[in-house]
């Protein structure tokens, strides 16, 4: 009966072994480097097509990894988030933007935010005299330092009459 068998135990074992190794070696963890193929510029370009189609949050996307590179990118981040509402983080990008770059741009959208919210408008007052300082064109961001003014007084007025 022994010399029936066509394979040993030793070999039957080695033969399972090989076949078990075949199986797992296919699902083993692989370790990959991507490289993005899109320089930063290139995905603040992506980020503005897609806002510009109403894709706010896959503009957020390319904004965000422009941003490991390119300071700018927390500008157009704080726009987008400011679209959405979010209000807090818009806020976190533009003073981000602001340390980082002294983008007048920077300076006038959270001067902005504040306008539109209609919170720290001393703040926003003093912002939007900044944008306007650092503006080469110095009539840029007049128009949003005047708006804010008025507002300043206004509420003033208000405070007054009561």
């Amino acid at each position: 009966m022994e010399k029936d068998r066509l394979l040993g135990t030793p070999a039957l074992s080695l033969l399972t072994a090989g076949l078990l190794f075949c199986l797992c070696s296919c699902s083993l963890p692989r370790i990959l480097v991507l490289n993005d193929p899109l320089t930063p510029q290139e995905h603040i370009n992506l980020g503005v097509a897609c806002e510009r189609s109403g894709e706010l949050d896959e503009a957020l996307k390319e904004y965000e990894k422009a941003s490991r590179t390119l300071p700018t990118a927390y500008l157009y981040m704080g726009n987008v988030l400011f679209q959405k509402g979010e209000f807090p983080k818009a806020e976190e990008c533009y003073r981000e933007a602001i340390d980082r770059t002294g983008d007048p741009r920077a300076y006038n959208n959270l001067a902005w935010l504040y306008y539109s919210t209609d919170k720290n408008l001393d703040e926003a007052e003093r912002l939007a005299g900044k944008a306007a300082e650092l503006s080469p064109d110095k009539e840029e961001f007049k128009d949003t330092l005047q708006k804010i003014r008025e507002k300043t007084v206004t509420n003033d007025q208000i405070t007054i009459t009561r």
